[in-house]
């Protein structure tokens, strides 16, 4: 069974850092691209940051350049975002996904997507 759990969220003021996990099972990890993913209330799901099985990063949208850095663990099937200088915009649920390696990741396009996590909410209060 395809299992994502995302975790790390949290509240924290403008300015802060979180560490999120994706902590992946059930599917041979190096085989996909690991994508990540917000939806703020509101809004539209969007993308953030994707990394290849090899550890490099295919995508990171333009908000989060400079801010957001994503690196990832095989040997523990997990993958981590790093967030710092966080700001009020950055509130959302935060989701994790693995995509096929031939697939899309990217602001507004993903997939053919293996399997979601459940999310997990980033609050950044001003």
């Amino acid at each position: 069974e395809v299992q994502l759990q995302a975790s790390g969220g949290g509240l924290v003021q403008a300015g802060g850092s979180l560490r999120l996990s994706c902590a992946a099972s059930g599917f041979t990890f190096y085989d996909y691209t690991i994508g990540w993913f917000r939806q703020a209330p509101g809004k539209e799901r969007e993308g953030v940051s994707c990394i290849s099985s090899s550890g490099s990063p295919t995508y990171v949208a333009d908000s989060v350049k400079g801010r957001f850095t994503t690196s990832s663990d095989n040997a523990k099937n997990t993958v981590y975002l790093q967030m710092n200088s966080l700001k009020p915009e950055d509130t959302a649920v935060y989701y994790c996904a693995a995509i096929t390696l031939n697939g899309i990741c990217s602001a507004t396009a993903w997939g053919p997507i293996k399997g979601w996590g459940q999310g997990t909410l980033v609050t950044v209060s001003s």
